[in-house]
C-alpha cells in the first residue's frame, strides 16, 4: 500500500523540513497517495478511468469552446475594434491570473475532483444566466465582460486541479502519451466546436450555443463523479488561515528557487506574449484583409484545430524527443518563423498554410512542457505550481493583448505579427544562452538518459 507523503522540503536545504512544517490532522487512509511515481500495478484500472476522465473533459471543453467562439466573433463582428477584442482578453484571462494564485493551493489542500465539479458547475451556471438574459433583450458588451470574468476564474480553480489530478489517474511512465492523446483531444474539438458554432451562430442565436454548453458541462461533471481518485494526503499540512498563508508562500518560494521550474514558466509565458496574444488578433487581420465572411473565420480556426490535432496524434504515438527542453526551444523557434509567415501572407490560402503549421507545432510545445512539470514537480507541490502555470497563461494574455490590441487599432495585424515574431527569435537566443538555461537544457539532457524515461518511450 502507498505510504503517506513526507513532509514538505525547502528547495534551499535539499530535503529537509521547513520551519513550519507540521502534523496534519486525521485523515482517510483510504485516500493516502505516496509522492512515489504512480505504478500500472497501483492502477489496474487506470485505462478506464483515464477514458471516463478524458471523454467528461471533452465534453466541458466542447461547450467551453463554442461559447469561446461565439462570443469572440459577435464581438469581432459587431465591433470589428481592436480595443474591444483587447478588453475581452482582459476580462476573460486576468480573472484566472487572480484566482489561480489560491486555485494552485486549494488544489494541493482539498479534493481536487470535488474542486473540478464545483467550478465546471459555477461556469455552466453564469452562462445560463447569460443566455437567458441575453434571450429576454439584455445584451450590453459589460454583460459578456462579466461572464467572461466569471469563466476566467472559475478556469483559475479548475485548471490547475486538472493538471495535478491526472497524475494520480495516470501512471507516471504513460504521462507523456496520456498527454499526447489529451491534447489531440482538445485540437479534435477544436477543429469541431468551430463548425458547430458556426452553424449555430448562423441558423440559430449565440443563446442557443450558451445552452448546449450547459448541457457539455452537466455531462462532464456526471462523468467525473465515476472516476475513483485518491485524495492527496499531506503529513506537512497545517489547518486554518496559517497553514493556508504557508503553502501559499511555499508555493511561491518553491517557483521562485527552483531554477529549472522558473525557466520553464519564464519560456511559456514569453511565448504567450509574443506568439498567442497576437495570434488572438488573427480573426481581426481576416475580417480587415480578406473579408468578414464568416466562412473565412471558420476556416482560420480550422486551419489552426487540424494543425493542433495531428500534431498530438504524432506526439501520443511518437513520445517526443528525450530531452523535452530541446524540443520546446526548437518549437518555440518555429512558432517564431511562423508568426512572420502569418504578417509577411497576402493570399488568404497562405495565411491558412500558416496557421495550419502553428496549430501542427502547439502539441510539440505543450504537451513537454506539461509533462516535464508533472514528472519533475512533487505531487504535494503540483497544485501550486500549475497554479502559476495558470497564472502565467493567464496574465501574458491579458497583457499581451494590452498592448497589441490597441496597436491593432493605428497600425495593420500584419506588421504587429512580424515584429512579434522577430522579438521571440531574439528572445529564444538570450534565453538559451544564459546560464539557466544552459543549465535547463543539461538538467533535461541528464534526465532523458535515465532509464524511467526510456521506459516512458516503450
Amino acid at each position: 500500500m502507498s505510504a503517506p507523503t513526507s513532509p514538505e522540503p525547502d528547495p534551499s536545504t535539499q530535503g529537509s523540513p521547513g520551519p513550519d512544517a507540521a502534523p496534519s490532522g486525521p485523515h482517510d487512509p483510504d485516500v493516502a497517495l505516496a509522492d512515489a511515481p504512480l505504478t500500472e500495478a497501483e492502477r489496474p484500472r487506470w485505462r478506464r478511468d483515464v477514458s471516463v476522465f478524458l471523454a467528461g473533459q471533452t465534453s466541458s471543453l466542447f461547450g467551453s469552446m463554442l461559447v469561446q467562439y461565439a462570443i469572440m466573433w459577435h464581438l469581432t463582428l459587431e465591433t470589428r475594434s481592436g480595443a474591444v477584442m483587447a478588453l475581452y482578453a482582459v476580462f476573460g484571462f486576468l480573472p484566472q491570473a487572480v484566482v489561480s494564485v489560491f486555485g494552485g493551493v486549494w488544489a494541493d489542500r482539498h479534493d481536487r475532483k470535488k474542486l473540478i465539479i464545483g467550478a465546471d458547475a459555477t461556469i455552466a451556471a453564469s452562462t445560463l444566466v447569460l443566455a437567458l438574459l441575453m434571450l429576454s433583450g439584455y445584451d450590453e458588451l459589460w454583460l459578456l465582460y462579466l461572464v467572461a470574468a466569471i469563466r476566467s476564474a472559475g478556469a483559475g480553480i479548475q485548471t490547475p486541479a486538472v493538471s495535478s489530478l491526472l497524475p494520480q489517474v495516470v501512471p507516471t511512465e504513460k504521462l507523456m502519451r496520456v498527454n499526447g492523446i489529451n491534447q489531440t483531444i482538445q485540437s479534435a474539438m477544436m477543429l469541431v466546436a468551430p463548425a458547430v458554432a458556426a452553424g449555430l451562430y448562423a441558423s440559430a442565436s449565440i443563446e442557443t450555443i450558451f445552452f448546449v454548453d450547459v448541457v457539455t458541462a452537466l455531462i462532464g461533471i456526471a462523468l467525473l463523479a465515476l472516476v475513483p481518485v485518491q485524495r492527496l494526503v499531506r503529513t506537512d499540512q497545517v489547518a486554518g488561515v496559517r497553514g493556508y498563508v504557508a503553502d501559499l508562500v511555499g508555493g511561491v518560494r518553491y517557483v521562485a528557487t527552483h531554477a529549472f521550474v522558473r525557466w520553464v514558466l519564464l519560456l511559456w509565458g514569453v511565448v504567450f506574449v509574443l506568439i498567442v496574444a497576437p495570434s488572438f488578433l488573427t480573426p481581426l487581420m481576416v475580417v480587415r484583409t480578406f473579408g468578414d465572411e464568416v466562412w473565412k473565420l471558420t476556416v482560420n480556426e480550422l486551419a489552426f484545430s487540424v494543425g493542433m490535432m495531428l500534431g498530438g496524434i504524432v506526439v501520443a504515438a511518437w513520445g517526443g524527443l528525450r530531452n523535452r527542453i530541446a524540443m520546446v526551444v526548437g518549437v518555440t523557434v518555429l512558432f517564431a518563423l511562423f508568426n512572420i509567415g502569418l504578417g509577411v501572407s497576402t493570399n488568404l490560402w497562405v495565411f491558412f498554410a500558416f496557421m495550419f503549421l502553428i496549430g501542427l507545432g502547439v502539441p510539440f510545445f505543450s504537451t513537454p512542457t506539461m509533462t516535464v512539470l508533472q514528472e519533475k514537480v512533487e505531487p504535494e507541490r503540483q497544485g501550486r505550481v500549475f497554479g502559476f502555470v495558470g497564472i502565467v497563461m493567464a496574465v501574458a494574455m491579458p497583457l499581451g493583448m494590452s498592448v497589441f490590441g490597441p496597436l491593432a487599432d493605428r497600425y495593420s495585424v500584419e506588421s504587429l505579427l512580424v515584429a512579434a515574431g522577430v522579438a521571440l527569435l531574439l528572445v529564444v537566443a538570450v534565453a538559451v544562452g544564459l546560464p539557466s538555461g544552459r543549465r535547463a537544457m543539461a538538467e533535461a539532457d541528464a534526465d532523458a538518459g535515465t532509464p524511467a524515461d526510456q521506459d516512458a518511450r516503450v
